[in-house]
This record gives C-alpha cells, sequence and structure tokens, in this order.
C-alpha cells in the first residue's frame, strides 16, 4: 500500500480519508497535436522529463559504445576482404523472386489509431485540454488519482524523479466534482496490465495505466466498481 506519508498528504490536502488513491501515467506516448492547437495552449512539452542520469548514459553510449561497434565492424570488413577469394563465371539465378525483406505488400492492414488511444481525439475537448498541459504541470510521469467522497484529483509531484510509494510533496494539478468526471475500469484486471478511463460529461475520455503497487491498483479498481 501507499506510505503512510502519502496517506498523510492526501488526508492534509483533501481534509477528508480518500476512498481510493492510486499512482498512474499515460501509458503510451501522447500524439502529436496540430500545430494551431499545440501553439494556442502555450507549447507545453509533450513528453516526460528524464532524470540527468539518463542523459549521461546516453552521451556514453554514443560517444564509447558507438565507436566500438563501428571499429569492431570495420575490423570484420577489413579481414573479410583480405580471406574472399575472386571467382569466375558465377552462375546467374534465374526465376527468383525479390526478396522484400519481409515487409507487408497486400496493403497497410488498417488504418493507425492518430490518438494513440490515449484519449477521445479530439483536442477542444476536456480530455484533450488536460492532456495539453498535462507535463507542463509536472515533469515526471507519475500521477496519483485520489478518489475522494464528493471529487476525483489529479495530483503530482513537481520533481522529475519520485518514488510513488515515498513522495509526499505532491499537489493537486487538476480537481473534478464527481459530477463531472466519471471513472471507468474493470476490477480483476492483470497486475501490470491494468487501465482506466476518466470520462467526462462532453464525451472526451483519457486512459491512464501503469498502476503502480498492486495492492493499491486493485484497491481502486474495486472502488471504481462498487
Amino acid at each position: 500500500m501507499a506510505k503512510r506519508k502519502v496517506q498523510r498528504r492526501v488526508r492534509s490536502i483533501l481534509g477528508e480519508d480518500p476512498t481510493a488513491v492510486v499512482w498512474c501515467e499515460i501509458h503510451k506516448r501522447i500524439p502529436r497535436p496540430p500545430a494551431d492547437v499545440h501553439r494556442a495552449a502555450g507549447k507545453g512539452r509533450l513528453k516526460p522529463g528524464h532524470h540527468w542520469l539518463l542523459y549521461v548514459g546516453a552521451v556514453a553510449f554514443f560517444f564509447v559504445v558507438v565507436p566500438m561497434m563501428l571499429i569492431d565492424k570495420l575490423g570484420d570488413r577489413l579481414d573479410g576482404k583480405r580471406s574472399a577469394r575472386p571467382t569466375r563465371n558465377r552462375p546467374t539465378m534465374v526465376g527468383r523472386a525479390p526478396v522484400d525483406g519481409g515487409r507487408a505488400t497486400s496493403g497497410r492492414g488498417g488504418e493507425e489509431d492518430p490518438a494513440n488511444g490515449v484519449f477521445d481525439g479530439d483536442w477542444s475537448l476536456t480530455a484533450g485540454r488536460l492532456l495539453l498541459g498535462w507535463y507542463t504541470q509536472s515533469p515526471s510521469p507519475k500521477r496519483l488519482v485520489i478518489l475522494a467522497r464528493d471529487r476525483v484529483c489529479v495530483a503530482a509531484s513537481p520533481r522529475r524523479r519520485m518514488s510513488p510509494t515515498k513522495a509526499d510533496d505532491f499537489r493537486i494539478v487538476k480537481e473534478y466534482p464527481s459530477s463531472e468526471v466519471r471513472v471507468e475500469g474493470e476490477a480483476g484486471q492483470p497486475r501490470g496490465f491494468a487501465t482506466f478511463r476518466l470520462c467526462f460529461p462532453d464525451g472526451s475520455w483519457l486512459e491512464l495505466g501503469r498502476l503502480a503497487e498492486p495492492e493499491d491498483a486493485d484497491s481502486f479498481l474495486r472502488a471504481v466498481n462498487s
């Protein structure tokens, strides 16, 4: 379960005990909005911030690992040229079908979902507007969704990196009366793959996943279905 200081922080913010809480994320890449929509919304970030160690690792990979791989490949090519023997009158293969590298040639196999299954696809509705400011509110991908007696709150930590079970510096970034949002999610979903949706009166919805702490996830989904 969420650590005691997380529970204490929630009670302090709400002024009451929550019905259920769960840490979660947008479990897919946020689709890119039209340029004019993104500009009108302030051109906020569409990706989470990363810890500085990730950038150090990327630099080390490109400046240490990649050159070593290139040198190793160049050595293999030189060895191959030394051992090659000239061949003459090589028979020509006739009648073989060209190899297409495994790519399908019978069509695209269905249109790609432009919303990536993240939301309903309309940037002008409630879910779309919430998504446009998602990482502007906090660069961390983690969000704490809180079910209270008469409201649903979305909280986030201002830090880029945090432990969701221990963080106690989160704050409410969005709050909706229960009449303005409906939480939908099936109980008993496989742990690690569970998702739920925030559904709004205008027909828009936002899907969230990567539910942290299995016990919190189970309790949250049971509360949604009670």
